[in-house]
């Protein structure tokens, strides 16, 4: 077993080091006003495997200096992915967005589902599994803490706090599956087709309903063939070219 981390270790750390000098070349590359360079490097890194949202944030951003609407929107998307509750990138995002041709009016949710999809996203999945973990070791220890304790005040204590954390807890469970499960079952991508018609049907024959451009979120509902069904967030539905779209 040993060996076999041995050789895991050997193998990762060159690969490790080659994408810390790319993202670092990246970065000067940015700095100096060099966003095609910049833009190669941290394709580069991912094309090698690495994943962050610092880097599809940073690949946004050079992409957004380059005015590549599509592109910038798509990697702040990605990074979004990895931490909704990024501020930073969700400001860029909207600037990003905001070069986009097509002007999506989102239906308004009702006010509970507006907290709670708030609330949800907060933290990413792996934010309320880790706050999950730690209410139930906090509630683990206050426990035992209750059991051998002997004073009542402390013992009143102790079992409060320790409630606490278990529901705690398991609201970041509830969150965190509700969101894993959401992810999983609501496919999303957006357009890079400078301009695209949505069609009634999967085919050249079927009616033009409206035109995208590139930029645009969709939420991809079916596949057929060379077609996918879309939804924009105001609730419209369509049939476009699936190479005019690339899944997040």
């Amino acid at each position: 077993m040993k060996r076999i981390l041995f050789l895991l270790l050997l193998i990762c750390a060159p690969m490790m080091g080659q994408n810390k000098a790319l993202f670092e070349k990246a970065n000067t590359a940015y700095n100096a006003g060099n966003y095609p360079e910049a833009v190669s490097r941290y394709t580069e890194v991912l094309k090698n495997g690495e994943e962050s949202a610092e880097l599809y944030f940073n690949l946004g951003n050079a992409h957004y200096k380059l005015n590549h609407i599509a592109e910038s929107v798509y990697n702040y998307e990605k990074a979004l992915l990895l931490d909704p509750a990024d501020q930073t990138i969700k400001n860029n995002l909207e600037f990003a967005s905001n070069m986009v041709l097509d002007d999506i009016k989102v239906v308004p949710k009702s006010g509970l589902s507006n907290f709670i999809t708030n609330a949800i996203s907060i933290f990413s999945f792996n934010g309320w599994a880790w706050i999950a973990i730690l209410g139930s070791a906090i509630f683990s220890i206050l426990f035992l803490l209750y059991y051998f304790s002997i004073a009542s005040k402390w013992k009143r204590v102790f079992f409060t706090v320790a409630i606490t954390a278990v529901v705690i807890s398991f609201i970041s469970l509830i969150f965190g599956f509700y969101m894993k499960n959401d992810t999983q079952n609501r496919e999303f991508a957006i357009v890079f087709a400078e301009e695209v018609p949505v069609r009634n049907e999967p085919n050249l024959r079927g009616n033009e309903l409206f035109m995208l451009h590139e930029g645009t979120k969709v939420q991809i509902l079916n596949t057929f063939q060379d077609w996918v069904q879309l939804e924009l967030a105001n609730g419209s539905t369509g049939w476009m070219d699936k190479s005019s779209v690339k899944f997040l």
